[in-house]
């Protein structure tokens, strides 16, 4: 090949690499524009980058997180489609979909799998260990076995925890806060949980100590089918609560809008884990910003690709964390937000 085909391989190259996509009409324009042969267009197979493949398992797949996450790839050198392939699960809230799923993305063979909720981390570091693993939004990665520490992971697994200096219990604790300065006087607090999510149980651990920190009663309610939400706020009203802390988790943020509508229906200012609800119509939410997570995990994926070890990766806390109100949702609800809570809010929809 000519030292002038070079040039035009270069160019074309590149314009793949600048877009997600080459159209057909952009392709002979620039046939046109070089006067380009047959022979010209050819890419040589020494020129050509190695195609790295990526797994991905998640709950659902959210335009905003992936865009940031495949945008973060591009900026490292990381192209879909030329020099790199990603494999897609989602499991929409059915966990037991995960083992199948997973079986999958064995299947793909890839270099590392990234993972966005502690039930398929678990279920990686079980069933793949040998496979690099970048977990994001799991919030005590210690207490489930997957790391030896965040600052020395160890073994073939690294990614970015939602826990605070302060640890799970202290992150319950800021929630339980939220909610007592939002609704003053308030003597009894619900918290939705999903008993078979092994990290829900963790944090039944450290809610003692948030009860004695705070001085509320706490009315633990559960539902871990989507049919059980119905009962689990019943219950919660029957009890006295005045208020709910939705604790995250793939049923639940597959069923938000139903969760939604029933802490409007049962009169229970709520709070939740991710800003995702209080887009959709929640009251409020304290936590890390799910799209820094993902542009996280990118970097990482980087560094692995690159050929560092996950274990030697330190697990990652958010720098901070974010209070989302919506005021819309509480005039709705005739619930009255007071100006303190205002003040410290990152983002208040109105």
């Amino acid at each position: 090949m000519s030292n002038s085909s070079g040039h035009w391989t270069n160019e074309l190259k590149s314009i793949f690499v600048a877009s997600d996509y080459v159209t057909i009409f952009g392709f002979v324009q620039w046939v046109l524009r070089h006067d380009a042969k047959p022979y010209q267009l050819e890419i040589e197979i020494e020129d050509q980058q190695p195609v790295h493949r990526v797994g991905v398992l998640s709950n659902a797949q959210l335009p905003e997180n992936i865009q940031a996450w495949e945008a973060t790839l591009r900026d490292r050198g990381y192209v879909v489609g030329w020099n790199l392939q990603i494999e897609y699960r989602h499991f929409q809230g059915r966990t037991e979909q995960i083992p199948a799923l997973l079986a999958e993305l064995i299947t793909f063979g890839p270099e590392v799998i990234v993972t966005s909720t502690s039930d398929s981390a678990a279920a990686i570091h079980t069933a793949a260990p040998t496979i690099p693993m970048v977990f994001l939004s799991v919030a005590d990665p210690i207490g489930l076995g997957l790391v030896a520490s965040l600052a020395h992971p160890g073994g073939n697994v690294t990614g970015f925890a939602t826990l605070d200096l302060g640890g799970l219990g202290g992150f319950i604790a800021k929630h339980l806060q939220i909610l007592q300065a939002t609704v003053p006087g308030v003597e009894q607090i619900a918290v939705l949980v999903n008993p078979t999510t092994a990290m829900h149980q963790l944090a039944l651990q450290k809610l003692p100590r948030a009860r004695g920190e705070l001085g509320v009663k706490l009315v633990v309610v559960e539902a871990s089918k989507p049919d059980q939400f119905e009962t689990a706020f019943e219950t919660a009203h029957k009890q006295g609560a005045e208020a709910i802390d939705v604790w995250n988790g793939p049923l639940v943020f597959t069923n938000s809008a139903r969760i939604v509508g029933l802490a409007a229906h049962y009169q229970l200012p709520e709070i939740y884990w991710d800003r995702g609800y209080v887009v959709g119509g929640g009251l409020m939410s304290y936590g890390p910003n799910a799209t820094d997570l993902w542009r996280g995990a990118a970097g990482y994926v980087d560094k692995i690709l690159k050929g560092e070890n996950p274990g030697d990766l330190p697990v990652q806390r958010p720098t901070r964390y974010y209070l989302t109100v919506n005021l819309k949702t509480a005039k709705a609800r005739g619930i009255t937000i007071p100006p303190a809570i205002l003040v410290q809010a990152d983002e208040v929809i109105e």
